[in-house]
């Protein structure tokens, strides 16, 4: 499809900084809800063109396309935007949460252990007995059987 050279660029931008696009199946609408200043049309144009040449796989689920960037993707738009190695897709960064040193208090300031399953085992509060009989039985509910009391 013919479309600006300006608007080829943003969406392989746009992709490239995300590593995913996601347009919406309808060709009329004016503009893209993420790339500004570019018609939906366009995006999905530009992106079914880099699906069949396998830069980016293709997947389609509830009237909308979902177009991931793949390994020969990247080189291609780093080639082509002109971009260094050290740039990388948003879905490549690692993102590493940070984790609670061993050992330390729990988050809500406590002892060590509280909360876990030894605080189901202590017997300190039980008020009802166990064991058969302790709970009542209940009739009645069958075909019509008459409730005992």
């Amino acid at each position: 499809m013919l479309m600006p050279k300006l608007n080829r660029k943003k969406i392989y931008e746009h992709l490239f900084e995300e590593g995913v696009c996601v347009a919406k199946k309808d060709f009329n609408l004016k503009s893209h809800p993420e790339i500004k200043e570019v018609s939906n049309l366009e995006v999905i144009k530009a992106c079914k063109s880099l699906a069949s040449r396998e830069l980016v796989k293709e997947q389609f689920a509830w009237r909308y396309y979902y177009f991931y960037l793949t390994d020969e993707g990247i080189k291609y738009l780093r080639d082509y935007l002109g971009l260094t190695e050290d740039v990388i897709p948003a879905t490549h960064k690692v993102m590493r949460a940070e984790r609670p040193v061993f050992g330390a208090k729990s988050a809500a300031g406590g002892p060590k252990g509280e909360g876990e399953r030894s605080g189901y085992r202590a017997a300190t509060e039980k008020a009802t007995e166990a064991g058969p009989g302790a709970a009542p039985v209940r009739h009645g509910f069958g075909r019509g059987e008459p409730q005992h009391q």
